[in-house]
């Protein structure tokens, strides 16, 4: 990959997550994550011999698969606790067909190469393997944005990128099929984070290590007026009835199975044995008719 096509620096990233676990990385995110994993996975009726974390910020994954997986592994991406080995989601330091499950939980979202990602996840997985991921996708930040874009304008006279261009809902289902991966399922929701204002998400955002790693982010600083500027208009303009601020981060659940010859396949066109106007019990109209007979 050239350096003309990254957008995110991934060696910052990995910096300011290293220094984000140190200090005490706020967990209310991953673990909603974590119990909607609990709750899809509970929907797979079979175990898996090998799991397998790829980069899950903290270590929430693994209680989560502590019944479904004989033998599990966590890989992280930066130094913190409960990690087998350090990787990069990049380059998986994975065998082929080394795993029956593999999970990632808000870590996807930060690759620069995301099709690649996912065929190496697709490629670490036996044939009847099952992968599933949690990613931020493009309403996350969506307030934030908005007010940080104006503030900077007025402030500067000009704008600078500063939340990430998150993943495409309607991409990712063509980027899982782009991968090799069967059965491709893909769907999101809406968590709303509530503040007392807008320097309480500045706060958890730099404590995640979720500040501005964009290759090609401004290097000043922000202004302290721009910040000032921007936490006014995130208050005028998405305050809550009772002055609370909304902060929205959009999960978009990915799944998809490695394929097995055993997988429900689509039928051929062409190759119903039943016509649907029998089992509605109504008249088959062909193309050309109007209802009730006729070309007329």
């Amino acid at each position: 990959m050239s350096d003309n096509s990254l957008v995110f620096d991934r060696t910052l990233g990995r910096s300011r997550l290293r220094r984000a676990l140190a200090q005490g990385y706020p967990d209310f995110l991953l673990q909603r994550a974590a119990g909607d994993l609990e709750e899809r996975l509970s929907a797979v009726l079979r175990q898996f011999a090998i799991a397998a974390d790829l980069g899950t910020p903290l270590p929430v994954v693994g209680p989560v698969l502590a019944g479904k997986a004989g033998w599990f592994l966590r890989m992280a991406e930066a130094e913190g606790p409960g990690a087998d080995l350090l990787g990069d989601l990049e380059r998986l330091p994975l065998a082929a067909g080394s795993l029956d499950l593999a999970v990632s939980l808000l870590a996807l979202h930060g690759v620069n190469d995301l099709p690649g990602a996912l065929i190496q996840i697709k490629r670490a997985l036996r044939p009847d393997g099952l992968f599933m991921g949690c990613l931020l996708g493009g309403r996350t930040l969506q307030e934030l944005r908005q007010a940080l874009l104006e503030a900077e304008s007025e402030t500067t006279g000009g704008v600078s990128p500063r939340v990430a261009p998150f993943a495409d809902l309607r991409d990712l289902g063509g980027l899982l099929q782009r991968a090799g991966f069967a059965l491709p399922v893909v769907d999101s929701e809406a968590v709303t984070v509530r503040y007392r204002d807008a320097f309480g998400l500045f706060r958890d955002l730099r404590a995640m290590g979720w500040t501005n790693a964009l290759v090609a982010r401004r290097k000043a600083p922000l202004r302290r007026e721009t910040l000032l500027r921007a936490a006014a208009l995130y208050a005028e303009r998405f305050a809550d009835p009772d002055g609370r601020l909304p902060a929205t981060f959009e999960f978009v659940w990915v799944s998809g199975w490695a394929p097995h010859e055993s997988q429900q396949k689509p039928l051929r066109p062409g190759s119903a044995k039943a016509r649907l106007a029998d089992a509605l019990g109504v008249p088959e109209i062909k193309a050309g008719e109007k209802p009730g007979g006729g070309n007329g």
